[in-house]
């Protein structure tokens, strides 16, 4: 399938490692020129170079410099065509009574906020220009809320309901909004979740239909096919990539 991504500029939040890191390697092997950031400098650098991706340093919680950063990709590489939203997740806990106003606050600006001040920067311009492709990257909390990540539970959900409101503003311009919602796919922060790669891949094999985790190359693949040319009559979709395991219809 030719994807139409060969000298487009991508965008790729939280890129250093993990889904981020897989989905810009994705992007950057179908011919897309690809900005990565992180706010490690060394390990944004190293992902970079191992993909061919031009690296930059940026920390979700910095709104005021979004312009800033997308004024930095551009001037590098151009108008930027893709845009892929990437943040970790927030802490986890049993009491969902126990998280302090600041955690609150931070997850609300990780999950929705910087979405919204990266979304304000380069869709006008992607509306101008006639494309673009915009895909959040998400849990299947939204759909399922899990017990022990309320802050996650939440934000997500709050962004989803967002990108379907905009995926419907934006449908007109040739602009498409989607989110890829991610089960258990085999990243550090799942390993952190249940404690040890062995204890996820325990749960995996009795909670999950697939019987395994997910890989977060199997994840890139369907967030690169939403940024695609062949992708053009999807938008405002909440994807799930998880073996099979949201029972919700």
């Amino acid at each position: 399938m030719d994807t139409g991504l060969e000298g487009r500029v991508a965008l790729v939040t939280g890129a250093s490692s993990g889904i981020g890191r897989a989905i810009a390697a994705g992007l950057a092997a179908e011919g897309a020129r690809v900005a990565v950031t992180s706010r490690s400098r060394e390990r944004i650098e190293a992902a970079a170079r191992e993909m061919g991706a031009t690296a930059f340093v940026h920390d979700s919680f910095d709104l005021d410099g979004v312009p800033g950063l997308v004024q930095q990709v551009t001037e590098a590489l151009g108008p930027i065509d893709v845009l892929v939203l990437n943040t970790g997740g927030p802490p986890a806990g049993p009491d969902p009574l126990a998280f302090p106003r600041e955690q609150w606050e931070g997850a609300h600006r990780a999950f929705v906020l910087f979405p919204m001040a990266l979304i304000e920067a380069v869709a006008p311009g992607m509306s101008q220009r006639g494309w673009g492709r915009i895909v959040n990257v998400s849990s299947t909390a939204v759909r399922e809320p899990l017990d022990e990540l309320i802050l996650s539970n939440a934000h997500r959900t709050g962004a989803l309901a967002a990108f379907k409101t905009l995926a419907k503003r934006l449908a007109p311009t040739g602009v498409t909004l989607n989110t890829v919602l991610a089960g258990r796919i085999g990243t550090d922060r799942l390993t952190r979740i249940y404690g040890s790669v062995q204890a996820a891949r325990e749960a995996a094999q009795r909670d999950v239909p697939a019987r395994r985790l997910g890989t977060p190359e199997e994840f890139a693949a369907a967030a690169v096919f939403l940024c695609s040319e062949s992708a053009s009559y999807v938008t405002g979709v909440a994807l799930p990539v998880d073996g099979g395991l949201l029972r919700s219809l």
